[in-house]
């Protein structure tokens, strides 16, 4: 099963609220395993394993067990993720929960179904149910998520948000936080991770950006939550080894194979299970860059050659022209229509 992921911009804010408590930003990340480069762009991903020693790791350095509950009281997640974007530039609440269940795995990818959240009607009223399995494994998420929700309503001004909340984990000793942030009865313990709702914050008029913003944003969520979902396939993981050292020739599927930590013939298996092999994956991948390369005049021919691994200009020529139709030099000066 691939490992699952999170947005670098959630790690880089968890790492803020802890320093702002008294915690090392340089013991953090040393614990931690994550290299500050990885944090510069905030949709990068990093293993959901790091994420949870930081927020462990955290805990520990700024004295706070209920770090979890704070970092979603302080944090925006507009500050952090498109997600939360989307969120602002939704038409009401309900549709904004929704654009978190569509794009949610952008900020955090978590064991379960396609949907972290459900809104159901039951126990006499509805409820955002929140599916994580194991939950108690790491129930810092549930409360981050939870406070985040909660307080980013309250700082919009919409009261009550939540009627009566339910978490599955036992009770901490920091209940007091618990009542603080969240100001409703929360029952500790409970058959399911969730939140009564009142029913008419569903409605409540949200779209702090204007509806053309909400495209734009979405767009961008659509292009990456098509690279996350890539990136879980073999193909997609094949294709990110193969990135690096295209240019160098050392494109070996015995290679990558090793890279992946299989055999030459499980690579071939998995690849086949996809409808593709490994050939097919090189060739699209060296046709994708060197129709990006010359087709925005970006380099020369000869350096749009070296680039996608051809030692051999009249190779990379006649692979071109298989690809398009067109000669590279063609593509180049944009005489291909």
């Amino acid at each position: 099963m691939p490992e699952l992921t999170v947005a670098a911009g959630l790690a880089r804010g968890l790492i803020e609220v802890a320093v702002s408590k008294g915690a090392s930003h340089t013991a953090l990340l040393a614990r931690t395993g994550i290299d500050p480069e990885e944090l510069q762009d905030q949709d990068n991903r990093i293993p959901f394993r790091n994420y949870v020693a930081l927020m462990r790791a955290g805990k520990q350095l700024c004295n706070d067990p209920a770090l979890g509950l704070h970092f979603g009281e302080l944090n925006d997640l507009a500050e952090v993720s498109v997600v939360g974007l989307i969120g602002n530039a939704s038409e009401t609440m309900l549709e904004a929960m929704q654009q978190m269940n569509r794009y949610g795995r952008l900020v955090i990818e978590f064991d379960g179904g396609p949907d972290r959240f459900r809104v159901v009607q039951a126990k006499g009223g509805v409820w955002l149910v929140d599916n994580r399995e194991n939950a108690n494994e790491f129930p810092e998420l549930t409360e981050s998520t939870f406070a985040r929700i909660v307080c980013g309503a309250r700082r919009s001004g919409y009261e009550p948000m939540v009627k009566q909340i339910h978490v599955t984990h036992p009770e901490p000793p920091y209940r007091g936080e618990y009542e603080r942030i969240f100001q409703v009865p929360v029952t500790f313990g409970a058959e399911w991770n969730a939140m009564q709702v009142n029913e008419a914050a569903l409605s409540y008029r949200l779209q702090l950006q204007p509806r053309y913003v909400f495209g734009i944003l979405n767009e961008h969520a659509d292009a990456l939550l098509k690279e996350l979902e890539n990136s879980k396939s073999v193909r997609g993981r094949v294709e990110s080894l193969l990135m690096p050292v295209l240019h160098t020739g050392d494109v070996s599927m015995e290679a990558i194979a090793a890279r992946l930590g299989l055999s030459r013939q499980t690579l071939f298996r998995k690849l086949k299970a996809e409808g593709t092999s490994f050939e097919k994956v090189l060739d699209g991948l060296r046709h994708r860059l060197a129709v990006d390369y010359l087709g925005g005049k970006k380099v020369s021919v000869n350096e749009a050659a070296y680039l996608v691994g051809f030692s051999d200009p009249a190779a990379f020529s006649r692979a071109f022209k298989r690809w398009t139709g067109a000669s590279p030099r063609a593509m180049r000066s944009g005489q291909t229509q």
